[in-house]
């Protein structure tokens, strides 16, 4: 007998698979009509509501009303663990001060440092959980996690062992990134630093994260130093990332290619043939718009650019107090089509199965195909151009993690459907 499905999304305008290889007139595999069924927490079949209400009449049913049906967006890049805030340097940048400016004045990253530093872990974490209810209420079902606003060994292992604890408790897949190179900390010799950072710790750091970050940059860490934090990384077993390009063209993303980094990420500013290099090793480049949008910036990555060379997208947000305090995903499908050039279906892709490419998660996650995780959102609209023309509003009506309903609001998540087996 065929398998019969535990819920059975149907009634939807269009629902969209966003097939991995995606890449013909039908990118993100359109179903008019469309129904979802689910068994397991994983997506059992897709069809047409007719067929699949004959298949599965057992089945719990959802009347998605006419709305369109997609897979949860994916986050490859935030920063949703820290201390206090930072509305304060809007007015400083208002006034004419720069992110660089802010940051070699003492300011910037370095007063969530502190407030990070002083934070207990029962308060990160009750911090977090509030962001991520924000992210979920924006569709977002699988979210990456960076550590960095510690850049001393205990607070470093003080925010990880936060983002293992959201592991454990939230409906949402959460993945760990150890940022220990966001940059340097006051007072302290650069090569003492990145000695540090290279040194017998990183195999503790190793048992709380799966990828290793570092930001290249003038201000931050040199090309030299991120290729020698990145090597030692990845010999202790780390899957390697790099914030690359954000402001200057140091070729860090071609080098973080070269020695297999996952995904580089932001691109605003490429030195020339590296796109060529992320394209040839199969790195993702993660475009980050809101912080160009929030820092009032005029560069955006080129996504055509990218796209042209063979290199797989994602979109993320970034979100951090400094420079993207933004949980929206549907607002960064709106800047990848109006300032990196890419095409709403390009986008929708990027926010989804690009984003599990950029976590190394694109064979489980991304997609409303045969075996994957049931993330599956349904949105207050009938087809795919409309997130981005409704910018700046949040079209989500309902989000299921692995097939189970996530009940979301402002400043909370409800977790009693969660099971984790």
């Amino acid at each position: 007998m065929p398998t019969e499905a535990d819920l059975l999304i149907h009634n939807s305008s269009m629902l969209l698979r966003v097939p991995v290889d995606g890449s013909d007139d039908n990118a993100l595999g359109v179903i008019r009509d469309g129904a979802v069924a689910v068994k397991d927490r994983k997506v059992l079949e897709t069809g047409t509501s007719t067929d699949l209400l004959k298949n599965h009449p057992s089945a719990q049913k959802v009347d998605a009303g006419g709305r369109m049906v997609m897979p949860g967006f994916v986050d490859a890049h935030t920063h949703l663990v820290h201390g206090g805030e930072r509305a304060a340097e809007m007015e400083m940048r208002l006034a004419g001060k720069t992110y660089l400016d802010i940051l070699k004045s003492g300011g910037g990253i370095y007063s969530t440092v502190a407030a990070t530093r002083a934070a207990s872990l029962e308060e990160l974490t009750v911090s977090a959980e509030k962001r991520l209810a924000m992210a979920a209420a924006h569709g977002t079902t699988t979210v990456e996690i960076k550590s960095g606003y510690g850049l001393d060994a205990g607070t470093e292992m003080k925010m990880l062992e936060c983002i293992a604890s959201l592991a454990e408790s939230s409906p949402l897949d959460i993945v760990s990134t150890y940022l220990g190179a966001h940059t340097l900390p006051a007072g302290r010799p650069r090569t003492e630093v990145v000695d540090e950072l290279t040194g017998p710790a990183l195999g503790g750091f190793r048992r709380h994260a799966e990828f290793c970050d570092v930001f290249c940059e003038d201000g931050a860490f040199s090309f030299d130093e991120s290729r020698r934090i990145l090597t030692a990384a990845k010999a202790a077993g780390f899957r390697l990332k790099i914030h690359a390009g954000q402001f200057n063209p140091l070729g860090a993303a071609g080098m973080a290619a070269e020695l297999g980094a996952v995904s580089a990420d932001h691109l605003e500013e490429l030195a020339p043939g590296e796109a060529g290099k992320m394209a040839e090793n199969g790195t993702v480049a993660v475009l980050l718009p809101g912080v160009p949008f929030f820092l009032q910036g005029s560069k955006y990555a080129d996504g055509r650019q990218l796209i042209d060379a063979g290199v797989r997208l994602a979109l993320a947000t970034d979100y951090n107090p400094g420079s993207c305090p933004s949980y929206s995903m549907p607002f960064m499908i709106a800047l990848g089509v109006f300032q990196c050039g890419l095409s709403t279906s390009e986008a929708v892709r990027a926010a989804t199965t690009g984003g599990a490419a950029a976590i190394g998660r694109q064979n489980s996650l991304g997609s409303l195909t045969e075996g994957k995780s049931a993330d599956i959102i349904i949105l207050n609209i009938e087809k795919p151009e409309e997130i981005p023309y409704y910018f700046g509003t949040n079209p989500v009506h309902t989000v299921y993690k692995r097939g189970k309903l996530i009940t979301a609001a402002a400043r909370h998540l409800n977790y009693s459907h969660h099971q984790r087996k």
